[in-house]
C-alpha cells in the first residue's frame, strides 16, 4: 500500500489533483475515526480530518517519502486535535440539568437507537463511560491511549506521529492506562 501511496503523492507533486482523491479514500476513515475519538464531537472530527487533508495536500511537497504517509498524516491530525482540544472549553456536561425540565439531565437527552437486550446495553454504557473517562484524562496521556487502544497503532507509529522518543511513548501509554483505571475504580 505504501508504494501505491507514494506513486499518487508523486503524482499529485506532479500536478494531478485526482491522485489525491485516491489517497483520501484510502485513509478518510481511519483518520476520522482518530479525531472523533480525541474530540468526542462527529462534527469537529470531520472538520479536523478534512483540515487535515487539506493541509497535507497543500504541504505534500515537505513529505519524506522514506517515511509512513499514514504516520504523517495521523500527525497532522493530532496536532490539529490538541490544538482544538486545548482552545475549546465544555459546552455543556452530561450532569447539567436541561432548562425547562423537572430535573432531568443530558443523559437523558441522548438519542437511542432502538430496543437492545440488556447486555448490548451495558456494553454500550461501560463504553460510553470508557470513552468518557479517556476524555478526561489529561492530554498527553488521553493521545496515546486513543492511538495505542481504540486505533491499535504500535507504540512506534505512536511515537513517530506524536514526535516524541518511543521510551516517553511507553510511560505514557502505562501512566495513562494506570490513571484511567485510578478514574474508572472512583466512579
Amino acid at each position: 500500500m505504501d508504494e501505491l501511496v507514494n506513486k499518487r503523492i508523486n503524482q499529485v507533486i506532479k500536478g494531478d489533483q485526482d491522485a489525491f482523491e485516491e489517497i483520501v479514500t484510502m485513509f478518510q476513515h481511519r483518520l476520522y475515526h482518530v479525531c472523533y475519538r480525541m474530540l468526542g464531537n462527529p462534527q469537529e472530527a470531520e472538520d479536523i480530518a478534512q483540515e487535515a487533508f487539506v493541509r497535507a495536500y497543500v504541504n505534500i511537497h515537505t513529505y519524506d517519502q522514506k517515511r509512513k504517509f499514514s504516520t504523517w498524516l495521523f500527525r497532522i491530525a493530532t496536532n490539529l486535535c490538541i490544538d482544538r482540544i486545548r482552545k475549546k472549553k465544555p459546552d455543556y456536561y452530561l450532569d447539567a440539568t436541561v432548562p425547562g425540565t423537572d430535573g432531568l439531565n443530558m443523559y437523558s437527552q441522548i438519542a437511542a437507537s432502538g430496543d437492545l437486550p440488556e447486555e448490548e446495553v451495558e456494553r454500550m454504557e461501560a463504553q460510553e463511560r470508557v470513552q468518557y473517562e479517556i476524555g478526561r484524562l489529561p492530554e498527553k496521556y488521553r493521545t496515546v491511549i486513543i492511538l495505542r487502544y481504540m486505533e491499535e497503532l504500535p507504540l512506534q507509529d505512536i511515537s513517530d506521529i506524536l514526535e516524541l522518543p518511543l521510551g516517553t511513548v511507553k510511560t505514557r501509554v502505562h501512566r495513562g492506562r494506570e490513571a484511567l483505571r485510578k478514574q474508572m475504580g472512583t466512579m
